[in-house]
């Protein structure tokens, strides 16, 4: 019987490892990221990996400083259109946390939370001259 190359088996196993790896949220148990990927199979309005990419846009969005929120309300941001929208993605989150079980629920509302305490700080005062 003939060997197989070493290289065709590494390049093998690389494609199956590329395939199998699932965006990991920081706080979420292994259970609620599987029920994450469920949903994200059998809801026609979610793609593989938009869970992940909205809590990261979300947090991303309320850690910007706050010149750069204020532009945004006034003008818009047209950068949303390609990079996507961070209040859509709290929208999204919203829908996902009431689509799931109870458990799951808790434990990704806890973690919009903290970025919705970050989004709701009041601002320092102004140290006008």
């Amino acid at each position: 019987m003939p060997r197989r190359r070493p290289g065709h088996v590494r390049a093998q196993i690389s494609r199956q490892q590329a395939r199998d790896v699932k965006p990991v949220i920081d706080g979420l148990s292994s259970r609620a990221l599987s029920e994450n990927v469920r949903l994200e199979r059998t809801r026609n309005y979610l793609q593989p990996g938009d869970v992940h990419a909205a809590v990261r846009l979300w947090r991303d969005y309320v850690h910007r400083p706050e010149r750069e929120l204020w532009h945004d309300d006034e003008r818009g941001n047209v950068h949303w259109y390609c990079c996507g929208n961070p209040l859509r993605a709290r929208a999204l989150l919203h829908t996902l946390v009431q689509a799931m079980s109870k458990q799951t629920a808790r434990e990704l509302r806890q973690i919009i939370s903290r970025s919705d305490a970050v989004w709701n700080q009041p601002s320092p005062p102004y140290e006008g001259s």
